[in-house]
């Protein structure tokens, strides 16, 4: 089950939109994660630095506030097994090429941007993921 945080969830949605405002505005370009990483390699890319810069942001806030928070350990729990995960992931990473793009530069920078390619994407991976997970806990026993 789920635990409903909305205080910590808005907090973290909207240090999300903020981080993603200044990158528009310092840099003119889009927080979608997997057109960060695609840039950082080479790294001889005149913009490496920046998206050096997010990831290790990206990797060392939460590190960061669990320090300050006194946790130890994010608790992770998962009910699918391994091998299902990692052809997830596979699934995911197909599916950002085919969409030009991620969930992230789609969901939170292209539409607020209005762009209907990323309102149309956006809607085709929400519906795809209520569908999927219709199927799989009600069609086919769930995890």
């Amino acid at each position: 089950m789920t635990v409903f945080t909305p205080i910590t969830s808005l907090l973290g949605g909207a240090l999300i939109g903020l981080a993603a405002v200044i990158l528009m505005a310092m840099h003119g370009r889009i927080a979608g994660i997997s057109g960060i990483l695609s840039g950082l390699l080479p790294p001889t890319a005149a913009d490496w630095a920046w998206r050096a810069a997010f990831i290790i942001g990206a990797i060392a806030a939460p590190a960061l506030i669990v320090a300050v928070a006194g946790n130890t350990v994010i608790a992770f729990d998962s009910p699918v097994p391994a091998p299902w995960l990692v052809v997830g992931g596979v699934i995911v990473g197909v599916g950002i090429q085919f969409g030009s793009g991620c969930t992230s530069g789609h969901g939170v920078c292209g539409m607020a941007r209005l762009s209907v390619r990323s309102i149309a994407a956006t809607l085709t991976f929400m519906a795809t993921t209520t569908i999927t997970v219709f199927v799989i806990r009600h069609g086919l026993g769930g995890f």
